[in-house]
């Protein structure tokens, strides 16, 4: 067939990475539905719950009355009272004053980060990313023209203002791009290793000092273990900040977010959300007033306990398997494994004991080829371990986990005994 006759692909989208949890739940989805598995499902960061029952009763409300709502558009930052009410979020919870002209409520955390990429960078600009991170930060950059800098996570799993400070330095001695950005998630996504108070006070500080644009990716804010969140608006007003309703407050599928930005960007992010967004969605940002209810509320720190409970199944599973290597896990709902050198064989790494434990025992995790900087090696070593799917699963997905555990050391042994 002429290549006129087939539908013209952009390079930039040629080159963008699959989400590869995403494909990991494409199989198992089809394991479950098509071929009838009992599956386990703890590859994604999807909470089991669902919204509030108050908030999908303020949706259904909303749509059916009476009176029924039109919900027709919004103004391109969103319903002035919904901005209002994450305005006072942040005076409740972290003792800040926000003014709601500087929040933006956008479609998902995704939309947001669209919107901040957009808005701080342009082509050939770099942007720091850990070296251990949310994928769609490289994709989503990459599609933009804009190019990263991996910044080797330390031993607590964490990216600070000493490992920054030394990227900065070596570039500059280097002769290299300065780094125009950063963008870190405190809690982790994968590693739930959580900043400090001080250690972000001081990733402010030399973000700002070396004119590096940070985006504070706070969506696991509210799920958390013996730690408290800190916001990097405390230490900072160049920073931006990208939360999301999608994950404490358990409305993944509404597609909505939040931004706080700096005043020098509402005039280009309102330009930028009018055109590629309009608004968030009607429906979600209505039904999210009643977020902040006490009824939500309480119902929501229900969810978090359940999470405590998960958490603590999987973390006192694997510590009987000596070999594993296990991130912090202070905050979020994931707990991230790093293989030892006996775990692991030619062609048989993270990746390959995911497909097997899914095949063989119907449980999905995720390998660390999703999160890992793809020079550091360290993808096929590590995997992560999602318990937001409730206390049942993770329970049950850790027994299915130690059965499968010896003969997959057995299968590792057998190949180095061959090769």
């Amino acid at each position: 067939m002429d290549d006129k006759s087939k539908a013209r692909i952009s390079k930039r989208a040629d080159g963008v990475e699959s989400f590869k949890v995403m494909d990991i739940l494409a199989r198992a989805n089809y394991l479950q539905n098509v071929e009838k598995k009992d599956v386990l499902h703890c590859e994604v960061g999807q909470p089991q719950s669902g919204a509030p029952a108050i908030v999908a009763e303020a949706a259904t409300k909303a749509l059916i009355g009476p009176p029924r709502k039109v919900m027709g558009y919004t103004d391109a930052f969103g319903l002035t009272e919904l901005r209002q009410k994450i305005a006072e979020h942040y005076r409740v919870a972290y003792g800040q004053v926000v003014d709601p002209k500087n929040i933006v409520v956008t479609t998902g955390s995704s939309g947001g980060f669209l919107l901040a990429f957009t808005g701080c960078f342009d082509v050939g600009d770099i942007i720091a990313v850990a070296s251990s991170g949310y994928p769609c930060y490289r994709n989503i950059s990459g599609a933009l023209g804009i190019e990263l800098a991996s910044i080797e996570i330390n031993k607590e799993f964490k990216l600070t203002a000493k490992e920054l400070s030394t990227e900065i330095l070596r570039r500059e001695n280097a002769g290299e791009k300065a780094i125009s950005g950063l963008i870190l998630s405190s809690p982790s996504n994968p590693t739930g290793s959580m900043l400090s108070a001080e250690e972000l006070r001081d990733l402010c500080e030399v973000c700002d000092n070396a004119g590096v644009q940070f985006i504070s990716d706070e969506i696991y804010h509210g799920i958390s273990y013996g730690k408290k969140e800190a916001t990097a608006l405390t230490y900072s007003n160049r920073a931006l900040v990208i939360n999301s309703f999608s994950k404490y407050y358990s409305m993944s599928g509404w597609r909505l977010g939040w931004m706080v930005i700096p005043s020098e960007l509402v005039d280009p992010i309102n330009s930028l959300q009018q055109n590629m967004f309009i608004n968030a969605p009607t429906i979600s940002q209505t039904a999210a007033l009643a977020c902040w209810d006490d009824e939500s509320i309480a119902e929501l720190e229900g969810h978090v306990e359940k999470y405590r409970r998960s958490r603590e199944i999987i973390l006192n599973e694997l510590k009987g398997i000596p070999s594993l290597c296990i991130a912090p896990a202070d905050g979020g709902f994931y707990v991230y494994v790093h293989l030892g050198d006996d775990d692991v064989g030619p062609d048989l790494g993270s990746v390959a004991m995911c497909q097997a434990l899914l095949e063989e025992e119907f449980v999905a995790f995720t390998p660390g080829i999703d999160f890992e900087d793809p020079q550091n090696g360290l993808g096929d070593r590590r995997f992560r371990i999602s318990y937001a799917g409730g206390v049942d699963t993770a329970k049950n997905a850790m027994i299915r986990f130690r059965r499968f555990w010896p003969s997959w050391k057995e299968r590792v042994a057998s190949h180095k005994e061959k090769s």
